[in-house]
């Protein structure tokens, strides 16, 4: 249930009704909105039946949540979240463009591309120190070596650190590193790492299943938020079809459709996408049309002698020209870059 409090209410009305239905045994999530506070109340709805929270003075109305995925739902939260990471917004009018490669590999590899992808415009570095592969006799990452490069390059260009945790045990780890801690296709369904990042304080960057729907993205999410997180980012990065000329296939009705459905900002990642370096500046572009919040894009400075993921990775020549061409969009679609 929602309690959507009367426009005015202080932070005393706010304290008094959490509390009470904190004694009700009930979870309590607040949303202060631009023009109304919203105080989520997960737990046995037929208490609240029994308790009239309406005649409170502070109550405009109460209202059910009908869907499944209460506090990512439009329903909970009207306007749109906007994850603040440092100086950087993901969910803003600018959009939030997170480059580097698929994995880390060396240190001077990963801070010619953290260098490049500053200079043309972008905000976040990208980079996996954990890798989860098909084949346990591939490449698997660098571990804490990798994150301590990522958080080199961080001091050396201003770039904000987005890097992927697959092991709770890792978890402080990472999140003394990360400044997006970012959980991977293959681990949407780890509801178990899903709870160990909710009780974390650091946004969180959600990628879709390679076989799940919305809705299940969006009850992933809802794991992340219920234990206190609310700085939540969703990825869509292709799902599995038919389709194989295509690493996956991206969904991009899958932007709009999540926007209409939730709050949370949405990223698309053409590169895992597509596996294919042609169609990723395309996708891009087209994602943004879409309305994404931001990209998230595989750059490397020799794709050829990449560990992972060469075939999608775009050069930095590339990359600088897509950037290039995305700006002048933005400014079509009324944002920026």
């Amino acid at each position: 249930m929602i309690i959507v409090l009367k426009q005015g209410a202080k932070q005393s009305d706010i304290d008094h009704i959490s509390e009470k239905l904190r004694e009700m045994g009930l979870k309590v999530h607040v949303s202060e909105g631009e023009e109304r506070t919203i105080i989520g109340a997960i737990g046995d709805e037929r208490i609240l039946r029994e308790t009239p929270l309406e005649a409170d003075p502070a109550v405009e109305k109460i209202l059910p949540i009908l869907k499944p995925f209460k506090l990512a739902s439009r329903d909970f939260r009207r306007e749109n979240s906007r994850i603040r990471v440092g100086e950087q917004v993901v969910g803003d009018k600018k959009i939030a463009i997170m480059a580097g490669p698929c994995t880390v590999e060396s240190r001077e590899g990963l801070l010619t591309v953290a260098k490049a992808v500053r200079k043309a415009g972008g905000g976040f570095l990208r980079g996996g120190a954990f890798k989860p592969r098909s084949s346990p006799y591939s490449f698997q990452g660098l571990g804490e070596e990798g994150l301590k490069y990522l958080a080199e390059a961080r001091e050396e260009t201003g770039l904000k650190v987005v890097t992927e945790l697959m092991d709770p045990r890792d978890a402080e780890m990472v999140f003394n590193y990360a400044d997006i801690i970012q959980i991977g296709a293959r681990n949407m369904s780890n509801f178990t790492l899903l709870k160990e990042v909710g009780k974390l304080r650091k946004p969180v960057l959600l990628k879709r299943g390679l076989s799940a729907t919305v809705k299940e993205l969006l009850m992933s999410a809802e794991y992340i938020l219920d234990e206190g997180n609310h700085e939540v980012i969703l990825c869509e990065r292709g799902i599995r079809t038919f389709e194989n000329d295509t690493r996956n296939t991206l969904d991009l009705s899958a932007v709009p459709l999540i926007k209409g459905m939730s709050h949370l900002p949405v990223i698309v990642d053409p590169s895992h996408a597509v596996g294919r370096s042609d169609l990723v500046p395309p996708m891009c572009m087209a994602a943004v049309t879409a309305g994404a919040d931001g990209l998230l894009v595989e750059v490397h400075e020799n794709p050829q002698e990449a560990f992972c993921d060469g075939p999608q990775s775009l050069t930095i020549e590339v990359f600088n020209d897509l950037m290039t061409r995305l700006r002048t969009l933005a400014e079509v679609m009324g944002r920026t870059l």
